[in-house]
């Protein structure tokens, strides 16, 4: 026998079903009850597709205001924030209905369902977010679309990003492979005539070099770099980012090259990593936080510490905060470069847990947000060994120790 309700929660019910303006600690109009935070959370994330509200989230995280409107163009940020929340909020079922009425109700079938219109739209990273937070939801047809804008956006990127992301690798591993203290039996000594020519002596008709030029050594293993990326609804633009870098630096056959996401669960994408549009639909954006399983899954990839360079993109809102800083902290004692990115996009102020990112920064592993320009660089320093935090203050990236954070 079910036991019906109690009348305070069959008012909470109503009031969630209703709606209307109510926050937390604030009645509804005729009803008269209130909200907690996380019933102010389900109301907020209801209200913005079905009240056309707008984006605003209450709670743990930090509040998200995003702009209102429909269709993918300026809403594109609040639409993909948005499915992160409610995959957090409501159980499986409720999320697949949810997702169908946003389709509808954002007018992205319309768009989805006529090619001709991608003559007319701008593709940006956040459309690309959204759609992919979107796929499961689209009708079949619409994949095939919503592929098309996708991978425009990663052409336009590649286009912009890869190729000083494969210059920047490519000359930090020439340069971390020459030997600058030769011993005798290594001196090249054709190169080192012709680099110390201007210290020729006219008198004994011979150079003195005031530099040795070595033989390269060879590498023993090949340099190895891990991405790691949380797919909370957060970090949409974050992944697209790391999904197109990680399929340029997968390129390299000087690299090896893994790409992990993970939410609650963890998914290895690295053998999607030929096509980057491939890696992105692979992503399932939204949902939980569990960073652990993530970094236990990629200790497995970590047989030459001291050749791995290992990068978490994350928010750091993660369900297990202290365990996340000790499995990274074990990284960072075994010698792997470790770097913590709490965003890969345009934003310079990007929302994250700042509490944790100063812990994981008295670990000495670098925690700054890095915007795509810089991600070249940020590879190239950490691949030849150099100091990963330096590098990031003299190019104006604030590190989370250095904001007292």
């Amino acid at each position: 026998m079910t036991v019906p309700p109690q009348p305070q929660e069959r008012l909470r019910r109503w009031r969630l079903l209703l709606g209307g303006p109510a926050r937390s600690g604030q009645s509804a109009d005729g009803i008269g009850c209130e909200l907690n935070a996380q019933d102010a959370r389900l109301d907020a994330a209801l209200a913005a597709l079905y009240d056309g509200a707008g984006f605003k989230v209450q709670g743990d995280k930090p509040t998200k205001k995003e702009s209102k409107g429909v269709g993918l163009g300026q809403s594109a940020p609040t639409v993909a924030a948005w499915l992160g929340e409610v995959r957090d909020l409501f159980p499986q079922s409720t999320v697949q209905v949810l997702q169908r009425d946003a389709v509808e109700r954002l007018n992205l079938r319309h768009l989805l369902l006529e090619p001709e219109l991608l003559d007319t739209v701008e593709p940006d990273v956040n459309m690309a977010a959204t759609l992919i937070s979107l796929k499961d939801a689209m009708p079949s047809e619409a994949k095939a679309v919503a592929r098309q804008v996708v991978r425009k956006v990663v052409d336009d990127l590649s286009a912009r990003l890869a190729e000083p992301l494969r210059s920047a690798v490519t000359g930090s591993l020439n340069r971390s492979q020459r030997n600058l203290r030769p011993r005798q039996n290594e001196i090249d000594w054709g190169k080192t005539v012709l680099k110390n020519l201007k210290t020729y002596d006219p008198e004994r008709k011979t150079v003195i070099p005031e530099k040795l030029v070595g033989y390269g050594r060879a590498r023993r293993h090949l340099k190895s770099v891990t991405l790691c990326l949380d797919q909370s609804g957060s970090m949409a633009s974050s992944v697209v980012y790391a999904g197109i870098f990680g399929a340029v630096l997968a390129s390299l056959p000087s690299l090896k090259t893994n790409v992990v996401v993970y939410d609650t669960s963890v998914v290895d994408l690295t053998e999607q990593l030929s096509d980057p549009v491939d890696v992105l639909f692979g992503v399932q954006l939204g949902g939980g936080t569990d960073t652990s399983p993530a970094l236990e899954y990629c200790k497995t990839f970590l047989k030459s510490p001291e050749d791995h360079v290992f990068i978490l993109i994350s928010d750091l809102y993660d369900s297990d905060g202290p365990q996340m800083i000790r499995r990274l902290a074990e990284f960072r004692e075994a010698g792997v470069r470790v770097i913590v990115l709490p965003a890969l996009d345009d934003d310079g102020t990007p929302s994250y847990h700042h509490e944790y990112a100063a812990q994981i920064a008295a670990h000495d592993i670098p925690v700054f947000a890095c915007t795509p320009e810089h991600f070249p660089g940020l590879m190239a320093a950490a691949l030849s060994g150099q100091d990963v935090a330096a590098w990031a203050s003299a190019q104006g990236l604030v590190a989370a120790r250095e904001a007292g954070e």
